[in-house]
């Protein structure tokens, strides 16, 4: 364990927690290789949803569907997922109930006009906004997001992991009573990312994208969370490995959880 990583009280105040350098130019190599390839095949199938729906990410890179003839770079993702540094890091500051719940790849959208907008993730799913209000204190839901690219980066607001809206907070985020959901929020801080550095950051924290001043873009999420009766359901069997798959791989920890989680044994 590197105690040059940002500690938990780093997280707790702030919701987010930065480890520069934490990964290998011929790690983020390896990793990229596989993650272009899945993109572009995406990209084929997708593009005109893509465009109509004005789509800045996809997910579930992991599923099976997408390395048939690959099997072995299917066990590639999950061990370089799982890897001991990070798996390390995570646990020194949240234990040992994590479990692995999907990956998600953010690129530009097709329009660069396209404005970024201020969320907490689960505002677009069917949790009604009130439950996931009384809830915030007990949800842990975990991006690690690993850049393939340099970009300039994603804006988060410090501490809201653990608060709910101030009243603007709520009309941007909602784009209302004259507000819309890109304009700037005070106290926000926008994160600079290189190739080879890893932000944590709470999901349910006020974020927000970042595209206009990158050419490209293209950040790999991995989802990590502890188990809540409000996201469980949200977990897809498809983008866990098989019981063999996990017999082959160095840490199968996440992944084990995950599939008690999926069989509502937690």
């Amino acid at each position: 364990m590197n105690d040059s990583y940002p500690s938990t009280e780093t997280f707790g105040a702030l919701g987010y927690a930065l480890a520069r350098n934490l990964f290998s130019e011929q790690q983020i190599a390896e990793l990229k290789a596989i993650v272009e390839r899945i993109y572009r095949a995406w990209l084929a199938e997708n593009r005109a949803l893509m465009i109509a729906n004005r789509l800045v990410n996809m997910y579930g890179l992991t599923d099976s569907r997408y390395f048939l003839g690959e099997p072995e770079q299917r066990l590639a993702l999950f061990d370089w997922i799982a890897r001991p540094g990070l798996a390390l890091w995570l646990e020194s500051l949240f234990g040992d109930t994590l479990y692995f719940h999907n990956t998600q790849l953010f690129f530009n959208p097709h329009d660069p006009g396209q404005a970024p907008y201020w969320h907490r993730d689960l505002q677009y799913s069917d949790v009604e906004d009130r439950t996931q209000r009384s809830e915030q204190g007990r949800l842990l839901a975990l991006h690690v997001r690993v850049p393939l690219i340099a970009e300039r980066g994603i804006a988060l607001v410090p501490g809201s992991h653990c608060r709910w809206d101030s009243e603007l907070e709520r009309n941007v985020r909602f784009g209302t009573n004259g507000h819309h959901q890109g304009e700037d929020l005070p106290s926000s801080v926008l994160i600079g990312l290189e190739p080879g550095d890893a932000l944590l950051f709470d999901a349910q924290m006020l974020h927000r994208g970042h595209y206009r001043d990158n050419a490209e873009r293209l950040a790999f999420d991995i989802c990590i969370g502890r188990y809540h009766p409000a996201t469980a359901s949200f977990l897809d069997a498809a983008v866990l490995p098989s019981e063999a798959e996990m017999a082959r791989l160095v840490d199968d920890r996440w992944y084990r959880r995950a599939w008690r989680v999926a069989a509502g044994m937690d």
